[in-house]
């Protein structure tokens, strides 16, 4: 060999040298850096996650019962009100000339019943007489028949004057009944959640002019995945999270869930209710988050649910075995919020899987199991 040919290779080895180690250092053939973690039994708790709305359970819409004008209104949205105090007044148009017209026709009525009864004791006396003279054969039959049908008559008068006045009572109760309904009252303790007129506005018969809700009877209406409720009940404790509370969380309750469910969004609809009263009123119709603390699970194996991934159309794990990678398909159950997801079929306790990886993984990976990858949370 020359030694020009020797100079030539001097160079060109450790050049080769240096390509091989790149590309097995840091190219397509270095090792894929990961994270392995361990399959464990253990139980879990699983948490049931939902969104829902602010809603008050009892509300009461509170208007006239007659078509009229609204002449005052005594109470603004936000007012904690009484049970029985007077929120506002219709105005009563001719309803107090018909209260004052009902009272005389009363008053007539009653003294067409006295003049009746009147008739009727007199027709009953000359009855009685005449019968006593009949008896005596003292007067004619003829005479006694016109008697007994003047007392007949004057029963009929007396009845139909007992039913005048009954009829008018009723009709002025009606009356004052009305004219007491003018009077918008507070059927309970509550808060004025809407003012829906204001006075001067014409309102008709059962519309309503002011809402009012009861604070201490709020829940949240709150709405499930289908599938993963199946445990949701009645009683089970839950956490509750207002979006204007930045992140307070406040104790509740499963109060029912609903029997009927959203076919639409696959979802069931549940109501949560406060543990104890807000100390503030949240606004009807905000946003919370409900995370719901279902019932504990027997142990079974478990593994980190960011170790699950999709291979090939099939959902599972990728498994090392003496150095050697290898994707295995599982069946997998419940999940907590704190990231551990049952292994109902696939795994057995003991199997060290891939959790974070630098990048996509194949069998014939080669990999370098670190602590933790820059960027990718432990």
């Amino acid at each position: 060999m020359t030694r020009r040919t020797l100079a030539l290779l001097a160079v060109l080895v450790p050049l080769l040298a240096l390509f091989v180690y790149v590309g097995l250092s840091s190219g397509p053939l270095a090792p894929v850096a990961v994270t392995l973690a361990t399959v464990q039994d253990r139980s879990l708790s699983p948490t049931l996650f939902g969104i829902g709305t602010v809603e008050a359970r009892y509300t009461y819409k509170i208007g006239p019962t007659l078509t009229g004008r609204i002449k005052r209104l005594d109470v603004q949205v936000g007012d904690q009100v009484k049970a029985g105090q007077v929120l506002g007044e219709m105005e009563p148009v001719d309803l107090d000339e018909r209260v004052r017209s009902q009272q005389a026709a009363a008053k007539r009525a009653e003294a067409v019943l006295r003049e009746a009864e009147a008739r009727r004791r007199y027709a009953q006396s000359q009855a009685q007489r005449f019968e006593k003279l009949f008896a005596k054969r003292m007067t004619s039959e003829e005479i006694i028949s016109t008697k007994r049908q003047e007392l007949q008559i004057a029963d009929a008068v007396l009845s139909a004057a007992r039913e005048d006045l009954a009829r008018g009572a009723s009709d002025y109760q009606a009356l004052v009944a009305q004219r007491r309904n003018l009077r918008l009252t507070a059927p309970t303790d509550g808060v004025v959640a809407a003012r829906n007129a204001d006075p001067g506005t014409t309102i008709v018969a059962g519309q309503a002019v002011i809402e009012l809700i009861d604070p201490d009877s709020l829940w949240i209406n709150t709405r499930f995945d289908q599938i993963s409720a199946s445990k949701l009940e009645a009683g089970l404790p839950a956490s509750i999270v207002l979006r204007s509370r930045n992140g307070q969380a406040l104790d509740g309750r499963v109060l029912r869930a609903e029997p009927m469910a959203d076919a639409v969004t696959e979802e069931i609809l549940a109501k949560v209710a406060f543990e104890a009263p807000a100390q503030a009123l949240p606004p009807i119709g905000e946003l919370a988050e409900v995370s719901v603390a279902l019932p504990a699970l027997a142990a079974t194996p478990v593994l980190p649910n960011a170790a699950v991934s999709l291979h090939a159309g099939r959902i599972g794990v990728w498994q090392v075995l003496d150095r050697a990678l290898q994707f295995t398909p599982i069946s997998l159950g419940a999940a907590d919020l704190d990231g551990w997801v049952q292994v109902l079929a696939g795994l057995e306790s003991g199997a060290r899987v891939v959790v974070y990886r630098e990048k996509a993984l194949t069998e014939r990976s080669r990999l370098h199991v670190v602590e933790q990858i820059p960027g990718v949370p432990r």
